[in-house]
Parts: C-alpha cells; sequence; structure tokens
C-alpha cells in the first residue's frame, strides 16, 4: 500500500485465511486471525489500549506477502464478545497472552515466532516475557508507555499523560449513527494517519448494534479509560535490562513538538538500559498508521540478523 496514495482507499481487511476463537481462565474469547503465507516466517500482532489491530492494517497489510501474519485483539476489544468488567484487567491481559501464544502453537503448528506489539500490548508483552520467559523469539515494542522508575524526570509526564488519556476516554461518545462519524472524529484529531487508517480504525473499534440500528464501542470507553488510570508498573522500567529475548524498541519522534511521553520514555529507558532503539522520524504514538514502510524496515533490520525476517523482494 502507496503510504502517500489517496487513491482506492481500503475500507475493510480482507477475509482471513484461517480463524479460530480461543477461551481465556475465566471464559473470555479471544478471536485470532491468520493471514499471510502458512510456511513463512510468523509475525504475531496486537494494538494498543481502545483500539483494534485491523486498523493497523497499512503497516501489516503488506507483510502478507512475505510473512505469515496472525492477529489478536485484547480482551474486550474488536472482534472479541465483550466479557466482564471485572476482568478487564493488566494481569489477565499478560495471562491472556500467553493462553493465546500456546493456542496459536496448538492450532497452526509451533515455530519462531516474532511479537510486534503497540503500546498497550507491548506493556503487556514485556510483562509477559518477564513472567513466563521465551515464548516469542523477538519482540519489537512499538512506542511501549513503560511507567518510569521512581526519581526519572519523565515519570511526572507520563503519569500527567496517563491521567488526561484517562479522562478522555471516559468522556467518549458511546455512540454513532454510522462509522465514518467517528472515522471524521480520528481525521480532525490525528492528523498524520495515512487516508485509509480513519475508516478502518473506526469499522475496527465500533461493533453494530442491530437492536438500536447504530454503532457502539466495541472496548466501552469506562474499559478503556480503567486501563489507562492502571498500569503503573513501577519495576518494569529496570526488569527490562533482563528480558529474557531479543527486544527492540521502536518509538514516535521524540523532538515533535507536540510529543507524547510514550516517545520519550523509549529513548530515555533506551539509553539507560542500553536497549535497541529506533525512532522513526516525523511519527506520534501511532507510528505505525503514520509511516508504515518505515515501521517495516525498523522491523526487519533487527529480525534479519536474528534469523526471522523474510527474504527480501528482488
Amino acid at each position: 500500500m502507496n503510504e502517500t496514495s489517496q487513491h482506492h482507499p481500503l475500507h475493510h481487511v480482507p477475509r482471513a485465511r484461517h480463524a479460530f476463537d480461543v477461551k481465556m481462565h475465566d471464559g473470555a474469547t479471544i478471536h485470532v486471525r491468520q493471514h499471510g503465507i502458512p510456511g513463512a516466517p510468523r509475525l504475531v500482532l496486537s494494538h494498543g489500549n481502545g483500539l483494534a489491530i485491523d486498523g493497523y492494517f497499512p503497516f501489516w497489510g503488506p507483510l502478507r506477502e512475505r510473512y505469515e501474519v496472525i492477529v489478536f485483539d485484547f480482551r474486550n476489544h474488536g472482534h472479541n464478545p465483550l466479557h466482564g468488567a471485572e476482568g478487564h484487567t493488566w494481569k489477565n491481559f499478560v495471562e491472556d497472552m500467553d493462553v493465546v501464544w500456546h493456542a496459536i502453537n496448538r492450532e497452526l503448528g509451533a515455530k519462531p515466532a516474532a511479537g510486534l506489539f503497540h503500546s498497550l500490548s507491548g506493556v503487556t508483552a514485556a510483562m509477559h516475557a518477564l513472567k513466563y520467559g521465551p515464548r516469542f523469539d523477538a519482540l519489537l515494542l512499538f512506542d511501549p508507555p513503560v511507567y518510569p522508575r521512581e526519581g526519572h524526570p519523565v515519570r511526572n509526564l507520563q503519569q500527567s499523560d496517563k491521567e488526561s488519556l484517562a479522562s478522555r476516554a471516559a468522556r467518549r461518545p458511546e455512540r454513532y449513527k454510522d462509522p465514518m462519524d467517528l472515522a471524521k472524529q480520528f481525521s480532525r484529531r490525528f492528523k498524520r494517519w495515512v487516508p485509509d487508517a480513519y475508516e478502518l480504525m473506526a469499522r475496527a473499534t465500533l461493533r453494530h448494534d442491530r437492536a438500536a440500528g447504530d454503532w457502539i464501542l466495541a472496548c466501552p470507553r469506562e474499559y478503556e479509560a480503567h486501563i489507562f488510570s492502571g498500569g503503573s508498573n513501577t519495576n518494569l522500567w529496570t526488569q527490562m535490562a533482563h528480558c529474557p529475548v531479543p527486544v527492540k524498541l521502536v518509538c514516535g519522534d521524540p523532538n515533535l513538538d507536540e510529543v507524547m511521553p510514550p516517545a520519550l520514555i523509549g529513548r530515555a529507558m533506551a539509553e539507560e538500559l542500553g536497549l535497541p532503539y529506533e525512532a522513526i522520524a516525523g511519527t506520534s504514538h501511532f507510528l505505525q498508521i503514520e509511516r508504515p514502510s518505515e515501521c517495516v524496515r525498523a522491523v526487519e533490520s533487527f529480525l534479519a540478523p536474528l534469523g526471522l525476517a523474510a527474504p527480501a523482494i528482488l
């Protein structure tokens, strides 16, 4: 997909090659989809808080040509049915990731896999690796908002941002007459996204309410706000130095005038802990749907020396 082209916009993600449901320990369901080439190197992807992985199709769609691409939404997001609010916790997100990882290997066959995870799912993947060990063979964490360690100057910025995001999430409209109404809202607020992303993300994050005849947020706003309010794992920053798998931070541009804390966190954590790191120039927190091809390059430059990248197309 050409990042600069506005012709022939894509409104729906193509049908998966294979899909299956996975039950979590408390009965929540996660719908897993396989795209791409089954015999190719495996990539597993998920999304940020309140979002859905289908909205990131401008990033992972082109990867289907050379990879087996497996995508899933976190509980109570995207394709997944709504489950109880009491289970919508960081602890369950980490456990869910392990259940999903085992289910992928059971359903599709075990083989090396790299995890490409943004924001919420990036923090979850880091906690998952530290708890369960090397499940994935490499991790690409996109702008993960890891809570800064005690005494770090960016900590207050992150705490203030978390509170602001939680407050805004709690005030989001719950219903829309049409997904294009949400797409237009996204386009007014997020100017850097590639054109296709607005409608894709709107359709990915809404579900049709047939009884009411309108569209409702797939992830209820109070669920989204709750996750923004929590997630202050004060030990994760320092523990990242001991991640049991190769990990690279791919982050937004820390030099943007409107920079958000995750981009500053990524740069600071990489400098302090010596982690592989790359900032994508001119991008915000949504770098994968702003400069998708540059994010793909950042991924493959890390995976190739590890033997996890697909051969380049000549």
